[in-house]
């Protein structure tokens, strides 16, 4: 890539060099503060992405009425005074309406505002922002209007704002599209891992045995020697709570998780700030989160560490009249995960929660022991090249986001020259 042919002192320091002929302006002298709030309620909904910006909401129930929401116009600046500093805010392509808590500007200079997205997405104007956010703790931190007025915003010419603008679009969309791409191929792997669960764990492995109907619709028919047992009676509810407080470093199996991966259950160390209850896991236990099933937020943790604890979002089985890892696929399977999310509470898929008494009184069709290990080895012998290609997957499109977020930096800080 090219460079520009001369560069100067910014005079701050985490500008750095910029090309000779921009110039920089505080965003209060480009942008105004909206006030203007609906008075019907009746418009589009938006939402604030800290990887998209503003989009339309995924799911808008109108559960309560939209009247004195802030209005958005195409070109308005929109920024979560919350999550600013994590890219919580963007320029909006669309009209509608943002949650009052959100601050809304319009543009009062001559200034792309395609560019100025681009610009305030970076890195470096995250960590700017996160400078003129106030607050104890991150999760606190607030920037309001006069805080962000005072960033100093890089200021090409108008019409090289507007080239590369047109650039980034370009360039930007094709990366998207090869994205997509990788999605759409871990998708397909999902869905054919799905097959191989919902087949082993519902019919077995033996295609010319004797079938009966297990008792349940959805389920439908199970080999004859197999029984339905309700979760309650393949074990125990773990029901022993700790102060996390008093567990300054324990091991927190957490309930949130990348979508893709719904295998893995992550740890973090606990901080000696977090004062809360927690579920103390001192022998293997089957975590089963009653949010967001249809994520499949199910593992089975066979060695917790010293003092581990999970959150309380989980429901957890101590399984002891069958194989666990058993137990941890075929609850994953589509049918019992259908069956859950459609006994559970909540607007949306995503605030959808199960109860505990519905989790452990779900019944569910268990082979014979030797059965259920091969069973097990079936589905892992299939299931981890589908798991390795996923990962490889999810390596490209890490790959491809990075060099994204490295193009547009380079592009508007002027590190390189595109037009």
């Amino acid at each position: 890539m090219k460079r520009y042919d001369s560069y100067k002192d910014s005079g701050v320091k985490w500008l750095g060099e910029i090309p000779s002929h921009w110039e920089m302006r505080k965003a209060k002298f480009l942008w105004k503060e909206s006030f203007a709030v609906s008075e019907t309620g009746k418009e589009e909904l938006l939402s604030v992405s800290q990887y998209d910006g503003v989009l339309p909401a995924k799911a808008d129930t109108r559960s309560e009425s939209l009247k004195g929401y802030k209005k958005v116009s195409e070109n308005d600046l929109v920024i979560n005074i919350m999550l600013a500093w994590l890219g919580g805010l963007g320029v909006s392509k669309y009209e509608g309406l943002v949650s009052p808590a959100y601050c809304t500007y319009k543009l009062i200079h001559d200034s792309d505002p395609r560019f100025l997205h681009y610009l305030y997405k970076t890195p470096l104007y995250l960590a700017e922002f996160a400078r003129h956010s106030t607050g104890v703790v991150p999760s606190r931190w607030r920037m309001y209007t006069d805080d962000f007025g005072q960033v100093l915003t890089l200021l090409p010419p108008i019409k090289e704002q507007k080239a590369l603008s047109n650039y980034l679009d370009a360039t930007t969309s094709k990366i998207d599209a090869a994205i997509a791409q990788q999605q759409k191929m871990i998708d397909l792997l999902n869905e054919r891992k799905q097959i191989i669960i919902n087949n082993a764990v519902t019919k077995g492995l033996d295609p010319n045995v004797k079938m009966k109907p297990s008792g349940i619709d959805w389920i439908g028919d199970i080999p004859e020697h197999w029984k339905m047992i309700a979760l309650k009676h393949l074990g125990t509810t773990n029901k022993t709570l700790v102060n996390a407080q008093n567990h300054p470093q324990a091991y927190w199996y957490e309930y949130s998780m990348p979508a893709y991966d719904e295998g893995k259950c992550p740890k973090s160390v606990l901080g000696s700030d977090i004062d809360s209850t927690k579920i103390s896991l001192t022998q293997p236990t089957l975590l089963i989160n009653k949010l967001n099933v249809h994520k499949r937020r199910i593992w089975f943790v066979d060695r917790p560490m010293e003092k581990s604890v999970a959150s309380t979002e989980f429901v957890p089985i101590v399984v002891t009249q069958a194989n666990p890892y058993f137990i941890e696929l075929i609850l994953k399977s589509d049918k019992i995960t259908t069956y859950l999310m459609n006994n559970s509470n909540g607007a949306t898929n995503s605030q959808k929660r199960v109860t505990p008494d519905v989790i452990i009184g779900i019944k569910i069709p268990i082979p014979s022991d030797d059965e259920q290990n091969e069973i097990i080895d079936y589905a892992n012998s299939i299931i981890t090249p589908l798991n390795m290609a996923i990962d490889n997957c999810i390596n490209k499109i890490t790959y491809l986001q990075e060099r994204k977020q490295i193009i547009i930096n380079d592009v508007v800080t002027g590190k390189v020259k595109v037009v």
